[in-house]
């Protein structure tokens, strides 16, 4: 298989760029999801807030 790193906070082109998005805060990996993914929920990923987190 092959692989692309793409970095860059435009969520627009993130998701129509990739199958599969891994979002990074704070030096390790937070979230994986896929290119329907909200922006919402990759911008709580992108502040370091969890899906699980949100929720309480």
């Amino acid at each position: 298989g092959k692989a692309v790193l793409v970095v860059s906070v435009e969520l627009d082109e993130i998701r129509s760029l990739s199958d599969r998005i891994l979002v990074m805060f704070a030096g390790r990996i937070v979230g994986e999801r896929g290119s329907e993914a909200t922006e919402g929920e990759l911008g709580l990923l992108m502040a370091g807030i969890e899906h699980q987190e949100a929720a309480l």
